[in-house]
């Protein structure tokens, strides 16, 4: 199968090496050029991580790694859109996707709360847009929220599950409401632990550990919130917020940490600090 990823951040990146593992040959679109090659140069990195870890063979990551290449404009089978949080980014790169692929071509946005009855719009090939979310870092994350948008055609879905299963994870389907399942419930966490850290009731650190030892996560709520990217998680939360009310309001200590430029673990410092995530230099 031949697969198109747009963005080549944190995300994008991480979708483009997924596929690639599992023998799709990919091309990874940015407007940055520049970022694209980087994105690509740094895949072997990250495959080797994967293989030091025993997750695959070294094999397997250098010729996964052989099957990334910058976007030269040809056709694919899938195309996924994996750029920022902004309905209108996504709504032009949708439609330039729709444009440029064949009919019989699944099109689907990585959004984690955008609705994507309104990425599709009216366009001409709304039927084959879905939703099919990620988690970060996809080649890890067991989990693909696949998302039903209103126009979306019943086959779509299917073979948007289908292909989540080829890639080795669990697929859930959703409804195309605000925030969808995942985000939607992880985001009330988040908030909540953040405005206990705004109150004082307890360290980032205790209030992690919280819930890693007493509810069993594997990670807390404020490190999460740094591995997905603050900017994100605050964007995600005001659109939440218009949609569904004041529960979803971003604490101020949020908009602060983001305003100053501290947005998790890809610049350093979040609600932690990463002495060696200063040295991420790809944007989510």
């Amino acid at each position: 199968m031949r697969a198109i990823v747009v963005g080549a951040g944190t995300m994008g990146r991480g979708i483009a090496q997924l596929l690639a593992l599992h023998g799709h040959d990919v091309q990874l679109a940015d407007a940055d050029e520049a970022l694209t090659e980087r994105a690509i140069a740094s895949a072997a990195e990250s495959l080797g991580r994967a293989a030091a870890r025993g997750r695959i063979t070294a094999e397997e990551a250098s010729a996964a790694h052989a099957r990334l290449s910058p976007d030269d404009g040809s056709a694919a089978d899938v195309a996924i859109e994996a750029v920022p949080e902004r309905l209108e980014l996504k709504q032009a790169i949708i439609a330039a996707l729709d444009e440029r692929l064949p009919r019989g071509s699944i099109v689907a946005t990585n959004t984690s709360s955008l609705s994507i009855s309104a990425i599709a719009g009216d366009l001409p090939g709304r039927g084959r847009i879905v939703g099919m979310h990620f988690f970060n870092p996809p080649l890890a994350m067991p989990l693909i929220e696949i998302v039903r948008g209103g126009a979306t055609d019943p086959g779509v879905v299917e073979r948007a599950r289908e292909l989540a299963v080829s890639l080795g994870k669990e697929p859930i389907v959703v409804q195309d409401v605000p925030g969808f399942a995942t985000s939607r419930l992880g985001i009330l966490l988040g908030l909540e632990a953040a405005r206990m850290l705004e109150e004082g009731v307890a360290s980032a650190a205790d209030i992690d550990r919280a819930m890693e030892l007493g509810y069993g996560h594997p990670m807390g709520p404020l490190r999460l919130g740094d591995l997905v990217g603050l900017d994100v998680r605050l964007a995600i939360a005001e659109h939440l917020e218009q949609e569904l009310g004041p529960r979803f309001a971003p604490p101020q200590i949020l908009r602060d940490l983001v305003s100053a430029g501290h947005l998790g673990k890809k610049t350093g410092r979040g609600f932690h600090d990463y002495p060696d995530g200063a040295r991420t230099t790809l944007p989510a």
